[in-house]
């Protein structure tokens, strides 16, 4: 096996690590973002509210379902993808076996594209997370007696 073919195999098994990482951390986030929703659902309910805290909670609420919808299409299957399950489950297995021993770095390219693409939904999901979260604190302020 030459140094290039090791460097290949290094790669794509780093790319399909950042891919899991990031399925990992999206998944940690929609879980913690659908907690914080029923949770001020029913904290909120129960609350007397006045105006600007209905406001400062309703934009909270909607950046934290904007950030939900973000995860949700990060972890969408791609079943229209060049590469991976998909790809295969056209092939015969000879197709698959040239695929794979002359397409590695194709599919590392595809990968990368496809990591780049869930890291950046993660990324805006966080922020619209920080800043949903900011929002409700905000509104619990407002509704504790902040402004009247």
């Amino acid at each position: 096996m030459s140094t290039t073919d090791r460097d290949l195999i290094a790669a794509h098994a780093e790319v399909k690590a950042e891919i899991a990482r990031t399925d990992t951390k999206t998944a940690l986030l929609l879980a913690f973002v659908g907690a914080v929703l029923a949770g001020t659902w029913s904290l909120a309910r129960d609350l007397p509210m006045n105006r600007p805290a209905i406001v400062a909670g309703g934009l909270g609420l909607a950046l934290l379902v904007a950030a939900a919808g973000l995860l949700l299409r990060s972890t969408r299957p791609n079943l229209g993808g060049r590469h991976g399950f998909p790809l295969w489950a056209t092939l015969t297995a000879d197709e698959i076996a040239a695929a794979v021993a002359g397409d590695l770095a194709a599919d590392i390219a595809g990968l990368s594209r496809l990591a780049v693409v869930k890291f950046t939904c993660l990324r805006r999901a966080v922020d619209l997370t920080m800043a949903g979260g900011a929002l409700l604190i905000l509104a619990a302020l407002l509704a504790a007696g902040g402004a009247r």
